[in-house]
This record gives C-alpha cells, structure tokens and sequence, in this order.
C-alpha cells in the first residue's frame, strides 16, 4: 500500500503535534506518524512546568529568554491547559549565597519578573516550607497539563485535514538521488505495512532523532539524559516551588491538579530500550528535596516515573545539565538529502517556537508562501480531551448526577461517560480504546490505588459496549498493570506497600494475571 502526503512528520510528541497544527493552519497537508501513543515519550514523562526562564537565567540565557516568551503566549492562547500557579526561587541554609544574591540581576537581565520576598512571607504563602530557608523570591512560573496541550494540538490539525498513524513504526528509508522517496512503516498490531512517499519528511521523535536519522544514514550528536520523577498522593503546594541554587537534582516541586510531581534527576545514559525509574533514585529525590519541604520525608507517594531529555550537543560530556536546554532544527541538505529536516532538543514551554522555526523551513522548501499563525491563533479547545484534567471529572458527574452514569473509577471519579467520550476521541485518531490509550487521555489509574479495581471495572465496562471479546481484557489488563507496576516499584514503602499487596491478592490470586500469556 503506498499513501501520498506533502509532509511526512515522524513522531507524535509535543513537537510533531505542534508542528502538524502549525502546517495545518497554514494550508499544507501532513501525515503523522507515532510508534506507540501520542505523548509517549518526553513529552509525557516530564514535570508539567511551563517554565518563567528564571530557572536558566545564570546556565542559559537564551534558553531562558525563549521560556520567558513562550510561557507567556502559552498562558494566553492555551489557557485551558494552564495553571497559573506563580512560582517561588527558595535557598535554604548552606546553599551559595552568593548564587542567591546575584539571582535577581541574572533574572533581570533576561528580562524575567523576580520579586525578592521576606523568608515570613514565603512561608506564609506554602507553610510547608522548611525554617531553615534564608532567601526568596517569586516568579511566574506555572504548571501545564501536558497530555491536553498535546492531544488538542492534534485534534485542531486532524480537525484541519491533517492525518495520524498510531501505533505505527518507521522500518526504512528509500533514498534516491540525494531525496527521501518513501519511508516504510509497519503497524506494530496488525503488521499491515505501507509505504508513505513524502514531498519533505520531518523527524521529531525526541530521545529517538538519531534512530530515525540513522535510517537515512545521518548521524545526530545528541546526549541522553534519564530523568526520575516522583507523584505525591496530594497537593503538596499551590505554587511551584524551585530550590535556589545552580540547578540540580530534586530541586522542584511542581503542583498538578490534586498531586504534585517532585524531581528531577540528570543521569547520562546510552541506550533508550529500559527507561524506568530506581529505588535509589526515588531515594535521593525525597532526601534532597525535603531540605526546603520537609513534610515529603512522610508524604506518600503513588507513582515514580522516568523519561529522556534529547538534549543536543557533545556526546562526549558526562553532565547533561551542562548542555544547554535550547532546540537545534538541522536541514540535512548538508549531509545529501535535500528533504529531510530534523528538530531535536527544546522543553515543553517552547515547544510552539520549535513548532514554528520547523514549519517556516518547510514551508522554504516546499515554495509555500504563508506565514505561521500559532502566535496569534489560540488554541481550540477539543471536549473529548478535557478529561486529563485532575479533579474534572468528579465537578462535572456530580453537577450531572445520573444515576446511569457509573463511576468507574472511584479515586479519580471517572464515569462511565467520560470513558466513552475518550474512546470517540482515541477512534478520531484511529487508534485502539485499550486501558493504555484511555489512560492517557484520562485520570483512570493515576489516583491511589493505581488501576487495582479502576482496571477491573473498565476492562469490563469495554466488555459491555463490545470493545473486548474472548480474553482480550485479561491481556490488556496485565499489561496495564504491569505499566502502573513500574512505576510503583521504587516507592513501594508504608501504605503504598500495603495498597500493592492487596492489587496483587486481587489480580495474581483472583484472576491469575501471572500466568496469563503462558503457554
């Protein structure tokens, strides 16, 4: 099978989806295409922090300058995705003073708004906040609900003739006289493959840019950079909190609906096949971090999760914190094919600037004359995606209250209903209504719990509407589990222990989950 399409954009994270909304709104078609699920990379995997730059003002200025920018486009035209919370820069005793005392100048010269607060207000504003702190100051940083910003993105360039392949894997390049002639794809469940011949192919696969360059050859100097985070069981602050100093590990705690994400780490690694968080890890995170909060020395925490920062520059250096966090866009004429382009690097807050530099150098080589509109065009809001929102669910079920409408999952109180407004949104994007995809684009499994009786009640429910047939539930219910069981590992301690012993009495000792898929 052959499809056509004047660009082909590899990859399904926040930069492959901008990008395809950026093209759509300026009239050219595009085909993306994702190996797993929209967001399954970085783009999923990180602190939900739209970033002020004031976190890069002394290590990256330009960077900086670029989040200052971006953060507040975003709060203006994705609003929705957005909240804003305001931030705090806080020293505790024993960090470099000196680091402390030049911060505002370094923030005012990137023209980043920091205002010095007495260490009592601070602790006034978060009283969790350690005694120990000797400095402080605000900023507006704020937190971004990442899934949402990604899939209204898509659902806008979908919306606009755009197209999508899930779950669909990039196996070659052909390539003939200094050109990209077809790219072959095989879809990783069905095995159907196609061939997608391209005016201009753009890889935006994030950690996996060099795999996808190297298919053509073409070699990206990139680090790879593993980051372990952590979820509290509940709202530790309402602002963000970053720790004052040059950055390092656990230095921020980032507030996301109900929870709070705690992290992060910096550890080089080379290969992207096992990316999962440790115990020591998780370990390190809270002993660090409690410095300025001390209450997380007891917080319980529901989930650690870990990602890859593609961050461009020197394979050769073992700190990736010392390469900076600004986006490369590489037009591959350079190395022999005229139309392949590459954007690697970037945050998430900058994401529509890469978006955008990327679409006006397609645009250059495909001869398109029209300008980007990202900048002034906010961003369309997709009801079917609402419902990544933390704490939605539960205001807009019980301002309903139909009886009819089950709840199917009690920590985060997901009903009946949302489900089947994800699953219209998943078959929109042509892809499967299992408990990963819904998961995704809901709060199911994200609460305490972590999917022991959430996973239960929607695998049936899947059953009901006829989604699941003979024992794909139980195979699409170990596999869930087992997703949620990674990140439960490295925080099993106290009651998280205790909840894990009763989801395995349930599913191992009831369903026998472990034995399914053995011969």
């Amino acid at each position: 099978m052959v499809l056509e399409t004047p660009v082909l954009i590899i990859g399904g994270g926040i930069t492959g989806v901008g990008l395809a909304r950026d093209l759509a709104l300026r009239g050219v078609s595009c085909l993306l295409v994702e190996r797993r699920d929209i967001c399954a990379g970085a783009s999923g995997a990180n602190h939900g922090l739209l970033h002020s730059g004031a976190r890069y003002v002394r290590s990256d200025p330009v960077a900086a300058v670029e989040c200052r920018e971006e953060s507040a486009l975003l709060k203006s035209l994705a609003p929705h995705c957005i909240e804003d919370t305001g931030g705090l820069f806080v020293a505790v005793a024993g960090d470099d003073e000196q680091y402390v005392a030049e911060f505002p100048g370094s923030c005012a010269r990137c023209g980043i708004g920091c205002q010095a607060i007495s260490v009592a207000e601070a602790r006034e504003m978060e009283p969790v906040l350690s005694d120990r702190l000797i400095a402080a100051f605000r900023v507006e940083d704020a937190s971004v609900d990442p899934f949402h910003l990604a899939l209204d993105n898509l659902a806008e360039a979908l919306e606009l003739g755009g197209r999508v392949l899930l779950h669909t894997r990039l196996t070659g390049f052909i390539i003939e006289n200094r050109r990209i002639c077809g790219a072959r794809l095989r879809h990783d469940r069905t095995g159907k493959e196609v061939v997608v011949e391209a005016g201009l192919v753009v890889n935006a696969a994030g950690a996996w840019a060099r795999e996808v360059a190297g298919l053509a050859g073409i070699d990206i100097d990139l680090l790879y950079s593993k980051g372990s985070l952590l979820i509290t069981d509940q709202r530790i602050t309402h602002r963000v909190v970053n720790r004052l100093r040059p950055a390092s590990d656990a230095d921020i705690l980032v507030p996301g609906g109900t929870v709070s994400i705690l992290g992060t780490t910096s550890i080089p690694i080379n290969a992207l096949d096992r990316i999962v968080p440790t115990v020591e890890e998780s370990d390190a995170i809270i002993h660090m971090a409690s410095a300025m909060v001390p209450s997380l020395q007891t917080t319980r925490f529901i989930r650690a999760y870990a990602g890859v920062r593609p961050l461009v520059g020197s394979r050769s250096l073992k700190d990736g914190r010392a390469l900076s966090r600004g986006f490369a866009l590489m037009d591959h004429a350079a190395d022999g094919l005229d139309n392949f382009v590459s954007i690697a690097g970037g945050k998430l807050t900058t994401y529509r600037r890469m978006a955008e530099r990327t679409a006006d150098l397609v645009c250059r080589k495909l001869g398109v004359a029209r300008s980007g509109l990202t900048r002034v065009k906010p961003l369309t809001a997709c009801a079917a995606n609402q419902w990544t929102a933390a704490g939605l669910s539960p205001r807009l079920w019980m301002k309903a209250r139909k009886p009819e409408d089950l709840l199917l999952c009690e920590c985060e109180m997901v009903p009946a209903s949302a489900v089947d407004a994800v699953i219209a949104g998943i078959h929109q994007q042509g892809g499967t209504s299992d408990l990963y995809a819904i998961g995704r684009r809901s709060r199911i499994g994200k609460g305490t719990c972590q999917g022991a009786f959430c996973g239960v009640r929607i695998c049936a429910y899947l059953y009901d509407r006829g989604d699941l047939v003979g024992r794909e539930g139980l195979t699409d219910l170990r596999s869930f589990l087992s997703a949620r069981w990674r990140g439960m590992r490295p925080i099993l301690w106290d009651a998280a222990l205790r909840q894990e012993e009763l989801q395995e009495a349930l599913h191992c000792g009831y369903f026998g989950l472990e034995l399914e898929g053995r011969p």
